[in-house]
């Protein structure tokens, strides 16, 4: 039987590799284009503060074709905009759906519906309603390897930015934080693991710190900063 053709909505964290990985366990789909979104100021996913080139790394080493869309601006309108016109690119060539990996947040699952409906296109999402826990440690015990790229340092210790999430990792985790950092307490970068065909070799350069303001809150993200090993 002929496998659909869809698109792996990509961020290059643990959440994104999982989802692929069950996807490609299924055997329904063949994922043509790994999507990514590069804020082009500083080359980097946004809010996961991952280079470009470490991105590129990934769909090298999984052997998917990586599709890259720039955001020159943090607005929504704009986002809006160029995430339309990807989508009828996709459609065009005859694919009709995207997948994600979100786990259980209904207002983020609800807008990506929303939007791949305008453009008569739907989503596929392996790990949702997956309970976290669960997940976190299934995805390290298969042989995930994934570094906390970001935290929330309002809601996690400053020492957790730069390791790898681990068992050790999810121990230290207040009570309060979800496991799989669903609600934006951090983020990560998979550089091993099932989905790979070799390992992303990086080297840490050291931490940074950024302040994000919305509806007048002001959040201290702390970054690791990673770039490629050649």
């Amino acid at each position: 039987m002929e496998k659909e053709p869809i698109v792996m909505s990509w961020s290059g964290g643990k959440d994104a590799s999982f989802a692929l990985y069950k996807i490609l366990q299924e055997g329904k789909y063949d994922v043509k284009y790994l999507l990514t979104n590069i804020y082009e100021p500083n080359k980097r996913v946004s809010m996961h503060g991952v280079p470009e080139e470490l991105i590129e790394a990934q769909a090298k080493s999984i052997g998917i074709p990586l599709k890259t869309m720039y955001i020159k601006e943090s607005s929504h309108k704009e986002y809006n905009i160029k995430m339309n016109e990807m989508l009828l690119s996709f459609k065009a060539e005859g694919i009709f759906k995207v997948a994600f990996g979100d786990i259980f947040l209904d207002d983020l699952k609800q807008y990506r519906e929303d939007k791949l409906a305008e453009v008569e296109m739907t989503g596929v999402f392996p790990l949702w309603k997956r309970n976290t826990r669960e997940l976190a440690k299934e995805f390290i015990q298969i042989g995930f390897r994934s570094h906390i790229c970001s935290i929330d340092a309002s809601k996690i210790p400053s020492n957790l930015v730069g390791v790898d999430f681990t068992y050790e990792f999810l121990n230290e985790l207040p009570n309060e934080v979800d496991y799989c950092g669903e609600n934006g307490e951090f983020h990560s970068y998979c550089y091993n693991g099932p989905i790979f065909n070799k390992r992303i070799c990086f080297q840490i350069n050291g931490v940074s710190e950024q302040k994000y303001e919305y509806n007048v809150l002001i959040s201290t993200y702390l970054f690791s900063d990673i770039s490629l090993s050649y």
